[in-house]
């Protein structure tokens, strides 16, 4: 099929991107990378009156690590993220997620920004939003605000960013602490398909060996990606064992309502995930304890 017709703009600032926003709202949809969006137009599930091209806005394309943070902008290629050693010193997960992220080509062309405004509950950067709390920086033609992923993330395909909001920048937490490890994993049909379940967490552990920080999630159960923040507090203080990791993920997945489709039933993804959520648990550790 063939997108349905459209007009078609090119933005010179995040200011100009966002008064065409204010003027049309939904009738826009904003394009960078575009390997999200031109799909979904060419099978007609998305029909915009018009596309502002945001692809040449500079201000949108950086990496700046500060102190307890890493700020990135919306703009910025997936493959520029993936690259970036002193990024993935600060925020390994982010090049660990990247990893499973369609192919080399879609992570050429593919923004960070534009994943998770597209917020697929099976895309990998969504997953790693909700695990280390990103926050997501919002631009109108009045003001920004900011969002935690947890608020930003509201459903399938669904974000709480309003129709005249343009995602300016992301800004990723740093965990401080020397002997932290994070791992990320998932199962798809082949290499660079969608995900049938993906899990990733983050581990920091104090100078005895014991679990000073912790989180960790599943994505693609249907809806959004999650993280479990009250289930991950109960963790802090043990040393991880083997039993406290097993329970902690069969206790997970009872609380999610898996779906079933033709490539896995219900039950598959439930044990899948709590196969994967332990394996990423293990994982983070033990990449922690291997740290001095």
């Amino acid at each position: 099929m063939k997108a349905a017709p459209f007009s078609y703009a090119r933005a010179g600032s995040v200011a100009e991107a966002c008064e065409w926003l204010r003027r049309d709202g939904d009738d826009v949809k904003l394009i960078a990378g575009g390997q999200s969006l031109v799909p979904m137009m060419a099978m007609r599930l998305t029909r915009p009156r018009r596309l502002i091209d945001i692809n040449e806005i500079a201000a949108l394309k950086f990496i700046a690590l500060e102190a307890g943070i890493a700020r990135t902008g919306a703009g910025t290629r997936q493959c520029v993220i993936e690259r970036d050693d002193a990024l993935a010193g600060r925020v390994p997960l982010l090049r660990q997620g990247l990893a499973w992220v369609g192919h080399a080509q879609t992570r050429n062309r593919g923004t960070v920004g534009g994943s998770l405004a597209h917020a697929d509950p099976s895309a990998e950067l969504p997953l790693a939003a909700q695990v280390l709390g990103a926050t997501m920086v919002l631009r109108s033609a009045t003001g920004t605000r900011t969002l935690a992923a947890a608020e930003f993330f509201s459903g399938p395909l669904m974000t709480a960013a309003k129709a005249d909001e343009c995602l300016e920048e992301i800004h990723w937490p740093v965990w401080s602490g020397r002997r932290t490890g994070s791992a990320f994993t998932e199962v798809s049909r082949r290499h660079g398909d969608f995900a049938m379940v993906a899990a990733a967490a983050q581990v920091a552990l104090d100078g005895g060996g014991r679990c000073a920080q912790v989180s960790f999630g599943l994505g693609n159960n249907g809806t959004a990606p999650y993280a479990f923040p009250e289930i991950a507090a109960r963790l802090t203080k043990t040393r991880l064992e083997e039993d406290t990791i097993t329970n902690t993920a069969h206790t997970t997945t009872a609380e999610i309502d898996f779906f079933g489709d033709l490539h896995a039933s219900a039950e598959y993804r439930r044990r899948l995930a709590a196969v994967l959520a332990a394996r990423v648990l293990r994982a983070a550790r033990e990449q922690a304890k291997a740290r001095n």
